[in-house]
């Protein structure tokens, strides 16, 4: 149908042309808001009307007439009808429809995705610090990224995926101290513990288990890192280097349980060290964009748009946050990738103005609105019908892992894209794990299980079926599932250039429901052979595309539920 469909295009545009020329360059076709109104629809005419100084119905009446005497339209049209001031609505024959059952089967796991595009894209996501174990908010960004990525990857962009993190600072600092304090056996709620809302400590338990292993000297290895703990109690820079190295292997731990791998991990010490950020500086400096006062080095950051200017190094000499951003930045950009995609929390959108005002005033070539910015709210966790917030594990919050380990992978992957980033989300750990229809996920893997197992049952090779007479398609519910199998390739390309996978979830939940509405309608093994071939081509089809589009969020498609 997709074929279908770019015939019919052309053959618009050919008769638009005939009409204005050059008007068919325009040519467009969009989905009735009504489906009983057709398949496809068209608003050339009341957009013709005005230039050329005609009544647009009565234009209306001359192009459908030009469309209905075109080839493409006389093979897979039934009807070209008029509405309202001069809306073109088109109805499909079935022969058109079934088109896309080849398609799918022809093209498989491609169907839906573009050829390269020779462009590169880098996604930076989760860039948690690692000073604990990852929390729903992490595994929220994690499921966000990967799924953006992937989009991303079916447009033809050759995508990179960076974890972005701070090896040094504050934050590090306290846990080196905790960690400290865990070796000489002191605990919170003993009197040498800090205490207090802001106490600079790390209570979990796992600070303890990171105490142990250094004292019994082993070592640990992460993705980007490895360390051998010295033992030695005092040695406290040691213990700092050892804690980051165990709890980045604790991040892998839980990106593995979640399969999410990155391309490269970038610390926040390398710009310090490399350089970058005080060439950064130099660059605002050198291009008049900065002032000193107060004792502090200032950005003009109100001259692109931000409500006030930005302190960029203070009284002591240390440099403010968004600072390194912008040397990263720089870094990214000279790096190559000319597109780039920060997943971030919500508490980071007053950093955006911040950050993109130094990467202007940086004056190397960055274009506005560089970096994209994907903002998300944090999760609630419901279990038992209360809301879940201490994990013992983390000492403050629910990790990633008891979600998984609580739910599965698949739940939680779909559960976290299936709202908008920027929308509040509840998590209710008794509906993931629920075998019914409320289950969203489970919903969707069911109606590719369904279908499996009917494959499985008729025993045949699904390969032969692309070849098979598929006239015998002709019910409403068969008509309305291969309409919606042909909208997957254009909804994929929105949802990339819309950086919203939310949208793939509303669209697997629309097809396993179109599909099991056509099962509870139609048998599909029945007696007459070329019947049931065709029904089994449609379902396989189906199959594919649910299978395509679980892929896309790294959820399996199971053949067995």
């Amino acid at each position: 149908m997709l074929n279908v469909k770019h015939e019919l295009l052309q053959a618009l545009a050919a008769c638009l042309d005939t009409l204005s020329p050059g008007a068919g360059a325009k040519a467009a076709f969009e989905s009735p808001k009504v489906a009983a109104h057709g398949d496809l629809a068209t608003t050339a005419a009341m957009q013709l009307a005005k230039p050329l100084k005609l009544n647009p119905r009565q234009l209306a009446e001359q192009l459908r007439d030009a469309l209905l005497a075109h080839p493409a339209y006389v093979t897979w049209v039934d009807a070209v009808e008029i509405a309202g001031p001069g809306f073109i609505n088109i109805r499909l024959k079935p022969a058109a429809k079934q088109e896309i059952v080849r398609e799918v089967l022809g093209q498989a796991d491609q169907f839906g995705t573009q050829a390269p595009n020779g462009q590169r894209v880098l996604v930076e996501f989760v860039s948690a610090n690692p000073t604990g174990p990852l929390h729903v908010g992490h595994g929220r960004q994690a499921a966000l990224g990967d799924a953006i990525c992937n989009l991303l990857q079916t447009q033809g962009w050759d995508v990179y995926r960076e974890f972005y993190y701070n090896d040094a600072g504050v934050q590090i600092g306290t846990l080196a101290s905790s960690t400290h304090l865990r070796a000489q056996g002191f605990k919170p709620g003993d009197e040498q513990w800090p205490s207090g809302e802001k106490a600079a400590a790390y209570n979990g338990d796992y600070i303890a288990d990171i105490a142990a292993d250094f004292l019994a000297g082993k070592t640990v290895k992460s993705d980007d890192r490895e360390f051998t703990a010295s033992g030695d109690i005092n040695d406290l820079d040691g213990m700092r280097q050892f804690a980051v190295a165990y709890l980045r292997h604790e991040q892998d731990l839980d990106l593995q349980a979640f399969a999410v791998k990155f391309d490269n991990y970038y610390l926040e010490s390398s710009l310090y060290t490399s350089g970058r950020v005080d060439d950064a500086v130099k660059r605002l400096q050198a291009a008049g964009k900065t002032y000193e006062q107060d004792g502090a080095l200032w950005l003009k950051s109100t001259e692109y748009g931000d409500d006030k200017d930005r302190v960029m190094r203070k009284q002591d000499g240390s440099y403010t946050y968004f600072v390194p951003d912008v040397a990263y930045h720089i870094a990214k950009w000279e790096r190559g990738f000319t597109k780039v995609v920060n997943i971030q929390g919500t508490d980071h959108h007053g950093t955006i103005a911040r950050v993109r005002a130094g990467l202007q005033a940086a004056d190397v070539g960055i274009p506005q609105g560089y970096p994209d910015y994907v903002l998300h709210t944090m999760v609630r966790v419901v279990k038992g019908g209360e809301e879940v917030k201490i994990s013992k594990r983390a000492g403050s919050y629910v990790t990633l892992r008891d979600l998984i380990e609580w739910t599965s992978k698949d739940a939680v992957r779909f559960f976290l894209l299936s709202r908008k980033p920027d929308t509040e989300y509840t998590f209710d750990v008794d509906l993931a794990v629920a075998k019914n229809n409320d289950n969203p996920v489970y919903y969707v893997q069911y109606a590719h299980a369904r279908i499996c197992s009917v494959l499985a049952t008729w025993g045949g090779d699904v390969a032969g079926l692309k070849s098979v007479d598929l006239s015998a398609l002709q019910s409403p519910q068969a008509l309305a599932l291969m309409l919606l199998l042909a909208k997957y390739p254009e909804m994929l390309t929105a949802a990339a250039a819309d950086e919203a996978p939310h949208d793939v979830t509303f669209y697997l939940r629309e097809l396993a429901a179109s599909y099991h509405s056509y099962y509870d309608a139609e048998r599909i093994l029945v007696d007459d052979e070329a019947v049931k071939l065709a029904r089994l081509a449609l379902v396989a089809a189906t199959a594919q595309v649910l299978h395509n589009g679980l892929a896309v969020l790294g959820v399996s498609a199971p053949q067995r539920m």
